[in-house]
Order: C-alpha cells, then structure tokens, then sequence
C-alpha cells in the first residue's frame, strides 16, 4: 500500500501535542533553573520533619 496524505485529524493532534511538549519542557527548565539557582546561592536547605528546630524559635 502506498504512503498517503495524512489526515487532517492527525495534524491537529501532532499540533496539539507539539504545543504541550513545549509548555512542558519549559515547566521543566523552570523548575530546573529555580533548582540551580537555590543549590548556588548557598543557602541552607532543610526539610520540614515535623521537629521544632532551634533557628526556628524565637529567643527574647
């Protein structure tokens, strides 16, 4: 059977998808470049555990 036209259904899908791969890579490049910029800047990174932390609290 001969390669045929695509149909028009499949390019509005390519299109759609096209566009939502981009929002995502660019979802990701956000998060990826707010990750850099926290890891550089050399501020202490510490989880929330449901323990009070002495920084935390505040001294009269």
């Amino acid at each position: 059977m001969a390669i045929s036209k695509d149909h028009e259904l499949h390019t509005r899908r390519f299109s759609r998808n096209l566009g939502v791969g981009l929002c995502l890579i660019g979802f990701v490049a956000i998060v990826f470049g707010l990750t850099v910029v926290k890891v550089t800047r050399g501020d202490p990174m510490q989880g929330f555990d449901h323990a009070p932390r002495p920084e935390m609290v505040e001294s009269n």
